[in-house]
């Protein structure tokens, strides 16, 4: 086992697997704490499958799908946020929406271009031993970038979070909070479909925060536990899927769960 991690840590590609994988487990600790306390969770997931149109067009257009996904899933990200306080619809209705929409335009894309069908598998369940140079440097500025916003923003979006009619009349700007917790999720949701994949992107998110939330005594606590279990959960997934040859994106995935199961187990014996 540790002759196997030895051997995989000299490898290039384990190494930008690594650095951009605990830096997007990272942003998604510090975010999924805040919308799975806002429950707002699942606009991880809508927003992933919006990005799934937004990887075909980049895949259709021979421009690097990252740099597609960006504008136009931040876009899509501020036009749910939009409908949600207008009262024009529901949360969950804006989510649902627009990305039965994404993934609907994303088939019909696949569908009449053909020839990446191969490369559109690896989006959507994720393939982060892949990763290239440019995603791990672009990986790293952006995770960089989201952190220290969120530290920045960190009073005005723990008041938003908790209780945003008090926020308000405190002075808080909470439109502009929400915007910028909106936003960051969206770039954290693009950045995290190369570790994890645009149909199990959502799970980086809610699951280290839910397991922190479970045995965290504090909101800082539960952001620092998150973050422990991200990067945990991400590093094993990396070298599990390497050794046995499994798949990242879904080894990834069930790491956080076990962690989440563990979590559980030792906040029923307290």
């Amino acid at each position: 086992m540790f002759t196997d991690i030895r051997e995989a840590l000299q490898f290039a590609f384990i190494q930008r697997a690594l650095i951009a994988g605990c830096f997007v487990a990272l942003c998604c600790a510090f975010l999924g704490v805040f919308l799975v306390l806002k429950r707002f969770a699942l606009i991880g997931d809508g927003l992933a499958h919006i990005s799934f149109a937004t990887i075909a067009i980049g895949l259709l257009v021979h421009v690097t799908p990252i740099f597609i996904s960006l504008p136009l899933v931040v876009l899509a990200a501020l036009l749910v946020l939009r409908l949600t306080e207008k009262s024009l619809l529901y949360g969950d209705a804006a989510i649902g929406l627009l990305s039965a929409m994404g993934v609907a335009i994303g088939v019909l894309i696949a569908s009449v271009a053909g020839g990446f069908n191969v490369d559109l598998f690896s989006y959507l369940f994720g393939n982060i031993l892949s990763v290239s140079q440019t995603e791990v440097i672009l990986s790293v500025i952006l995770s960089l970038v989201i952190m220290g916003l969120v530290r920045f923003f960190y009073h005005d979006l723990f008041a938003v979070t908790f209780d945003q009619d008090h926020a308000q009349v405190s002075g808080i700007r909470t439109g502009l909070v929400n915007r910028i917790l909106i936003v960051l999720t969206a770039l954290t949701v693009v950045l995290g479909i190369k570790v994890v994949g645009t149909m199990l992107v959502s799970s980086l998110i809610v699951f280290p925060a839910v397991s922190a939330l479970f045995v965290a005594t504090n909101f800082r606590a539960a952001i620092l536990l998150a973050a422990v279990f991200s990067v945990v959960s991400v590093i094993t997934g990396i070298f599990v899927s390497y050794i046995w040859n499994l798949p990242s994106g879904a080894t990834i995935v069930c790491a956080n769960f076990v962690i989440f199961i563990v979590v559980f187990f030792i906040r029923g014996r307290k």
